[in-house]
């Protein structure tokens, strides 16, 4: 799989914009602030419909324009494919799909797999659990697309539920009748648990599959220095299997255990957008243990084990290096060259050209203020 061509029109810095690719390693070289993470944006939303930097749609509209457009031609198997989206703040969003529109737009999730790293990513060891869940579930549509709408499902599911419990919570505050306004709930906990075994079953499936492959991408990177893992942290306990009907009894109990502090805080205590990832060095949890190194190196190795996994499924996902070889020594640039440098289709970006590796040294193109030549 890889880029032929993305086009940009209204797309952050990109008034128009359109640059051919071939496959092999392409490298982007700007000054900060010229534009490459937009392109490599660009083609992140392609590929999971949404931004690798920021939570909503508005920002990725070029000041003063209405909507934002991204055409991207794609070569899988020798299969071309077009995908078109336009972003527009506030509405929904279209897709086309070869030039036909699309019921939705999750109908074009996996016409482009690719995998990006990006500074960003040292959130996956610093940040939030929503970090961390936002990176098993984008790697489990990407594997498996069915599962945006599984995905989807669940957080409608989870956004009615929510709003009947605070109506709930609101209404026992000031003396109204609670179990009136909580006529539903039972319903929205069968939707609740059909969903939420759903999506924690491929998420058990996928951190299992996952966990040799980031163990030796974190090998590779740093040498073998410590040995990195992955389990799945679920609210419902350990050493769940993705045993569906068992998912969904232990979701159901854990429900009516969890009713009374629900109603009492008007939220949803229970499934899989409460779960966490645990990632350790040895008996270590990375998340306040793990040097700067060793984080930018096992964020590295949670994304080269996405990639290696995707390719052991069969897909050749489209890999992306964003601004990453500037925070690395010569040691970790020259094993993550070896690594990388047989990829079907590999983006680098850079401020420096010297950062990147002699290995890595392909097409170039330079990236000017809402411009894009190749050299």
């Amino acid at each position: 799989m890889y880029v032929r061509r993305v086009e940009l029109t209204d797309f952050r810095s990109y008034e128009r914009v359109a640059v051919d690719l071939d496959p092999g390693v392409a490298v982007l070289v700007g000054q900060n602030g010229m534009g490459k993470t937009n392109l490599i944006e660009a083609l992140g939303y392609v590929a999971t419909l949404d931004s690798h930097r920021v939570a909503t749609d508005a920002p990725l509209v070029r000041a003063g324009a209405t909507s934002a457009v991204i055409r991207c031609e794609i070569v899988h198997d020798g299969r071309q494919l077009l995908v078109e989206l336009e972003i527009v703040p506030g509405k929904a969003n279209r897709a086309r799909l070869n030039r036909s529109p699309v019921r939705r737009s999750r109908d074009v999730l996996g016409a482009l797999r690719m995998v990006l790293f990006a500074p960003e990513d040292l959130e996956l060891i610093r940040g939030d659990p929503s970090e961390r869940r936002r990176y098993l579930d984008d790697l489990l549509v990407a594997r498996q697309p069915r599962y945006a709408g599984v995905r989807a499902d669940y957080d409608r599911v989870v956004k009615q539920r929510n709003a009947l419990l605070r109506t709930a919570y609101l209404t026992r505050k000031v003396g109204g009748t609670r179990g009136q306004d909580l006529s539903t709930l039972a319903v929205w906990d069968q939707h609740l648990v059909h969903h939420g075994a759903e999506l924690l079953a491929g998420r058990i499936e996928l951190v299992a599959a996952l966990g040799p492959h980031l163990t030796k991408a974190y090998d590779a990177v740093a040498a073998g220095r410590t040995s990195a893992s992955i389990t799945y942290a679920s609210r419902l306990g350990e050493g769940l299997t993705p045993d569906r009907p068992a998912l969904e009894q232990a979701l159901l109990a854990s429900l009516a255990e969890r009713q009374r502090a629900e109603i009492e805080r008007g939220t949803t205590l229970v499934g899989p957008h409460r779960d966490d990832l645990t990632l350790a060095l040895g008996d270590l949890p990375a998340k306040g243990y793990a040097s700067h190194g060793e984080s930018w190196s096992f964020a590295l190795a949670l994304r080269l084990a996405a990639y290696d996994l995707l390719r052991t499924d069969g897909i050749e996902p489209v890999l992306v290096l964003d601004d990453v070889f500037a925070e690395l020594d010569t040691g970790r640039r020259e094993r993550l060259a070896a690594l990388v440098a047989d990829a079907a289709q590999l983006l680098v970006t850079c401020a420096v050209p010297e950062d990147v590796p002699e290995a890595l040294q392909g097409a170039r193109y330079d990236v000017g203020a809402g411009t894009v030549t190749r050299v």
